[in-house]
């Protein structure tokens, strides 16, 4: 048995799954870029969060969004 091989499984056999998992990743994946905006007009808009903890907190949701919607080749 060769350790370069994988097996590849589907993740839901019936269409009703198939669209319940997709309704549900949505759903999260919507959640969190809804927060992450948010954050990141909260803190761009509000002169009074121009401090280093919120200027940190503006670049972990930047790159949060960024790994959200970036694919592995």
């Amino acid at each position: 048995s060769s350790f370069n091989e994988f097996l590849l499984l589907t993740f839901a056999d019936t269409r009703e799954l198939q669209r319940l998992h997709f309704s549900l990743f949505l759903g999260i994946y919507l959640a969190a870029l809804l927060a992450n905006g948010l954050i990141i007009t909260a803190v761009a808009c509000n002169r009074h969060l121009h401090t280093l903890m919120y200027f940190f907190l503006l670049n972990l949701s930047l790159l949060n969004l960024g790994s959200r919607v970036t694919f592995p080749p």
